[in-house]
């Protein structure tokens, strides 16, 4: 995808596409008001404020005609300069033009306008010449804003658009669009019954349907049982916490912002958890602990809880109740190295299983002018950001660095993926940390006999199993590996009357072999069937007729070919268990 931002000539284009979009509305909309219009990585939008009148995706073939016309009178866009005084006069009805007139610098004397036709608009710029020149646009999408971004604040109407110097640049983007959405989770998770929201339930609160179960059942059994191997230890604890914990941790002075509103309940106080080291760190404290002990892996897939605003929330990739694959690792000095490469390795040995190939590694550090984001300790960070680079370089992985993206208490590394759709974002972290583990006074009895403090590493393999299907589904189209498929095999018998006890004795079969299995006697037609199954993405359909049940064989098909393969049972069985690994395809 191109990054309307990033390229100059396309930011430019796209900026003064945005104008053209105002235009249009305008002489639709006479008394229509405008907020913003930037551009954006996927384009352009333009905030505005219609009053009591709501834009449908009927209106938009409106707004594209008229724009149109406008393109076609090729009217030159004229950069006007005017003090601040003329500035606020010139637009002493539009409030929201006031607003941003208001908030300049007093530096900025001078302020400009961009007329285009019967259209003036303020804007620092640059545009292009002409409006002929922006006839290569299209109308992505509608959706609300608040002004400002404040839900106390007026709701706005946001229009998103494209624009391209050539048709053919266009054409090829909205092939992408279309893609795109083909791959968008949203959809995906809905069509396949993965998952359900609703705004009763509450905003950014995914619902998991028995189909999203069972795939959310299938990760979390994967991760579970590679940190079983690895001598990972599990734990349960509980979805909330006392204020206390927090302020002990830290978190309420550094994170409270993510957080949601403490409850007071018989004169305690408590918050939703927005993450599982405090815990963890009770946990540790718990026992009396020797060097002899560590390195100690304390291990959970927990329930968490962070207040995202409204427009940041997507499907299950970006939530406010997600689940995370965690870990703390509590061991010494001289066990960080073992332990990072050792978690390395495991995201490594995921990833490959899992087919993830896009990815990167960040080193996020803490920026040293920032004394509030930060716990203050440049001793701690020197110390734990140098172990941090050499283990990291003595491993041999490329990595960048990105200042000002560590955690309040300690450097990390962060692996970016690459979705087929939208932005990279962050699936796995590990991260080193020698500040909590003294602020909850924990330690071990070394060998002379003395108290120590451990160092801990927070990791998480899959960042959330929420995000990881999200990947997944995207990644895949939907069509999942069989080893994750709610439905592995659908059997269908040509003929009820005549193939049903043989298809009856098929799915025991391979429901005694823990396949999970549908049998699909419905009296419909058979293309239908095969038709539904292919809609419902199932890996394998099974079609047992007349020879299938007299040979004792099975005829298959796996999803997307229309080839069919015949087998003996055994033979099937054989190919299913293959199938069935992590990895196999």
């Amino acid at each position: 995808m191109r990054n309307f931002k990033e390229e100059k000539d396309l930011n430019t284009l796209n900026h003064s596409c945005a104008h053209l979009l105002a235009q249009a509305v305008k002489h639709l909309y006479p008394n229509a008001k405008f907020w913003v219009g930037p551009v954006v990585e996927e384009g352009f939008y333009y905030d505005i404020d219609l009053g009591d009148a709501v834009i449908t995706e009927d209106d938009i073939a409106k707004i594209e005609s008229e724009m149109r016309k406008c393109a076609k009178d090729d009217k030159r866009i004229v950069r006007q300069e005017i003090t601040k005084e003329e500035a606020l006069e010139k637009f002493k009805d539009d409030e929201y033009k006031i607003d941003l007139i208001s908030r300049m610098d007093e530096s900025d004397t001078i302020i400009s306008c961009y007329t285009q036709g019967d259209f003036t608009d303020l804007c620092r710029g640059p545009h292009v010449e002409t409006t002929k020149m922006l006839k290569n646009f299209k109308l992505t999408k509608i959706s609300g804003a608040y002004w400002k971004g404040d839900a106390n604040n007026k709701m706005l109407q946001r229009i998103y658009g494209v624009c391209f110097p050539t048709k053919e640049e266009l054409d090829a983007y909205l092939e992408e669009l279309e893609e795109a959405k083909s791959r968008d989770h949203r959809k995906l998770g809905k069509d396949l019954g993965i998952y359900m929201m609703c705004d009763l339930v509450g905003k950014g609160l995914p619902m998991y349907l028995p189909n999203g179960f069972i795939v959310w059942n299938a990760l979390e059994n994967y991760i579970r049982n590679k940190e079983i191997k690895r001598g990972y230890k599990h734990v349960l604890t509980p979805p909330l916490g006392n204020v206390e914990l927090y302020k002990t941790s830290g978190h309420w002075d550094h994170y409270q912002d993510a957080m949601f509103p403490k409850m007071e309940v018989e004169g305690e106080e408590f918050v939703l958890r927005p993450m599982n080291c405090p815990h963890h760190m009770m946990i540790y404290g718990h026992d009396i602990h020797s060097y002899k002990d560590l390195p100690i892996r304390i291990a959970e897939i927990a329930r968490d809880c962070r207040f995202e605003s409204s427009g940041s929330l997507k499907g299950i990739e970006r939530v406010r109740s997600f689940c995370q694959n965690d870990s703390h690792i509590f061991c010494t000095m001289e066990q960080i190295e073992s332990e990072f490469k050792g978690v390395v390795d495991l995201i490594l040995e995921c990833y490959r299983e899992l087919g993830i190939k896009d990815y990167k590694f960040e080193l996020a550090l803490r920026d040293p002018e920032d004394k509030v984001k930060y716990h203050q300790d440049d001793e701690m960070w020197n110390t734990a950001e140098n172990a941090l680079r050499k283990i990291l370089d003595d491993i041999g992985i490329p990595y960048v660095e990105k200042i000002g993206d560590a955690a309040f208490y300690g450097p990390k590394l962060d692996v970016q993926v690459k979705p087929a759709v939208g932005n990279e974002f962050s699936l796995s972290t590990c991260q080193i940390d020698f500040c909590l583990p003294k602020k909850f006074d924990l330690t071990y009895v070394d060998k002379d006999g003395s108290k120590k403090t451990p160092v801990v590493l927070h990791r998480a393999i899959f960042g959330s199993i929420d995000r990881t299907i999200a990947y997944y589904l995207e990644e895949t189209k939907g069509n999942l590996p069989l080893w994750m498929s709610p439905v592995q095999v659908n059997i269908i018998p040509v003929n009820n009357e005549f193939h049903l006890d043989y298809c009856k004795d098929l799915f025991n079969k391979l429901v005694d072999n823990n396949y999970r299995v549908n049998l699909d006697d419905r009296e419909e037609k058979l293309s239908y069937k095969m038709r539904e199954s292919q809609v419902k993405k199932i890996p394998i359909t099974v079609i047992i007729g007349d020879n299938e049940k007299s040979g004792k064989l099975v005829s298959y098909r796996q999803f997307g070919s229309k080839d069919t393969t015949t087998a003996s049972i055994d033979e099937f069985m054989s190919f299913l268990e293959k199938e069935n690994t992590v990895g196999s395809r």
